[in-house]
């Protein structure tokens, strides 16, 4: 009688790489050893520019397409009560409110299944105590001039939400007390005390229209000076506060990019961006109110939108990389953004810019979108796996996903920056081959598909750099970069699995990502 033998599953690539004997990454994986439920913070929340970009035909167009292949609870953007909104003025010292279109937006958010987490910014020019502003759209960021009729809005701005919505819809959004406050003249031209008097200001006037919904701060930049004041703050004076919030970028220095001119390397340190995560979950735990949800409501790669990163094959990588080490010590993670149709520094003159998106401005799928779009492909329990570069998962109707993937910081020579280095054809460098075990499965027929980023696979940048880079697109060349980075599977194939055992081998190169989905054929 003859023994059934292991199947192993080879993926075309394996002869297109050399491959060196002594390097295979071996990825160990035991279908029947479930850790736990698998997390849903991963795609909990989502970022994009500012609140009157989203009344775009295009941007809610990509937004649709992000809701339909990834699908986020929730979206944040600065700006709703700038003065583009038309939420504010006075007459004769007589406040008027109008919410009409923050109600577009709103509507238009809910049919996509997409909730607010609101971040209440910037000051109507009619309420500031200041002529200060930022961006090419300028927010202003001056504190009220009077304390009691910016509380007057947002209690006007609650109840409307909450009588257009319903009281348990507004009872599930976020309420967010400004952006990145202690950027001292950057988003705020206050101190830490003036931070914290309009932070209890607004949170009162929030939870006097809504006690049930949530509301929190500081939404900060930088390590960890006004967490810890603001968690200390709440807790000693009896301030509503039901979250924290903060950000985190992936760089060696700096916080704030203005008009899109600075210049950023990338932190190769594993703990980039996932460490300060965890030092705030620590920090939080040891606050007199540990019990506060912790939301880092911006985070990415780097924090200026002119970061050619952002653009390359390296990026999805790094995405599942911090995502996966970052999961256990937050609420949410909100990468910024899903789209370049972001004006910060004015509109952009070319399709690929450095821009933070997940797609570009002619909604291009960058190698960033197809991180989330596997993240979402992964099935409800968690399994074990030996490797800290993958996450590995089962569904109920019996199909196993394994998500793969390598991070190697690539850093620019001394001298450089990423805006010049990422700006380029970055072939990857071998890195010997990949084998992938997965322990009892059961018997059956599965059918077998495997998805992929990486150098020239769903990577439109390259293909836009070899296209000349050129400065505006034709209709067809959108329509080949679209196809180039279409997100359909690298191949799939029915196999029979007769000894509980599925062995899947492929070359590996460098920021190279995997997801293969075995899926029982009934």
């Amino acid at each position: 009688m003859s023994v059934p033998r292991p199947l192993v599953f080879t993926f075309a690539l394996l002869s297109l790489l050399p491959l060196c004997a002594a390097q295979t990454r071996t990825v160990q994986i035991d279908a029947a050893k479930v850790v736990g439920p698998h997390s849903p913070v991963p795609l909990r929340c989502i970022g994009a520019g500012r609140a009157n970009e989203g009344l775009r035909a295009d941007w809610q167009q990509q937004l649709a397409t992000v809701q339909q292949e990834i699908g986020f609870q929730y979206i944040r953007m600065h700006g709703i009560l700038h003065d583009d909104m038309g939420v504010y003025k006075e007459e004769k010292g007589q406040p008027e409110y109008n919410f009409q279109y923050v109600d577009a937006l709103y509507d238009a958010l809910l049919k996509m299944h997409i909730k607010p987490f609101v971040e209440l910014t910037f000051m109507p020019a009619q309420l500031s105590s200041g002529p200060q502003t930022i961006f090419w759209w300028k927010g202003n960021i001056t504190p009220p001039r009077d304390p009691q009729k910016w509380a007057a809005l947002i209690r006007a701005f609650v109840a409307h939400e909450k009588e257009r919505y319903g009281q348990a819809e507004v009872e599930s959004w976020y309420w967010e007390v400004w952006n990145e406050p202690d950027l001292k003249n950057g988003f705020f031209t206050g101190t830490l005390d003036d931070y914290l008097a309009l932070y209890k200001t607004t949170a009162e006037a929030v939870k006097a229209e809504c006690p049930n919904c949530r509301v929190g701060g500081p939404a900060s930049a930088i390590p960890f000076k006004f967490e810890e004041a603001f968690e200390k703050y709440v807790v000693e004076n009896e301030v509503p506060a039901d979250f924290v919030a903060t950000h985190a970028y992936g760089v060696k220095q700096g916080y704030l990019d203005k008009d899109g001119n600075a210049g950023t390397v990338l932190d190769p340190s594993p703990d980039a961006v996932s460490g300060r995560m965890q030092h705030s979950r620590e920090l939080l735990q040891k606050s007199g109110r540990p019990q506060m949800e912790l939301h880092f409501t911006e985070w990415s790669s780097a924090y200026t939108p002119t970061d050619y990163m952002h653009d390359q094959y390296h990026q999805s990588s790094f995405i599942l990389d911090k995502v996966r080490r970052a999961t256990p010590y937050v609420d949410s993670l909100s990468y910024w953004t899903f789209t370049d149709i972001f004006e910060e520094g004015g509109p952009r003159f070319t399709p690929f810019h450095g821009g933070f998106g997940l797609m570009n401005l002619e909604g291009i799928k960058k190698p960033a979108y197809f991180a989330f779009r596997f993240l979402r492909q992964l099935g409800e329990e968690d399994v074990t796996s030996n490797d800290a570069q993958s996450w590995a998962t089962r569904s109920k109707d019996g199909s196993i996903q394994a998500l793969v993937w390598d991070y190697t910081p690539v850093l620019p020579p001394t001298g450089e920056n990423d805006q010049t280095f990422y700006n380029a054809d970055l072939p990857p460098a071998a890195k010997g081959s990949l084998r992938l075990q997965i322990a009892h499965v059961p018997d059956g027929r599965y059918k077998v598909s495997l998805w992929q980023t990486g150098y020239q696979k769903n990577d439109a940048f390259t293909a836009y750099r070899r296209m000349g880079a050129p400065a505006q697109l034709t209709v067809a060349q959108v329509e080949k970069l679209k196809g180039i980075a279409s997100g359909q599977p690298e191949s799939e194939k029915e196999v029979v699995i007769e000894n509980g055992s599925f062995t899947f081998e492929t070359s590996l190169r460098s920021n190279d990502v995997f997801l293969v989905v075995l899926t029982p054929v009934r």
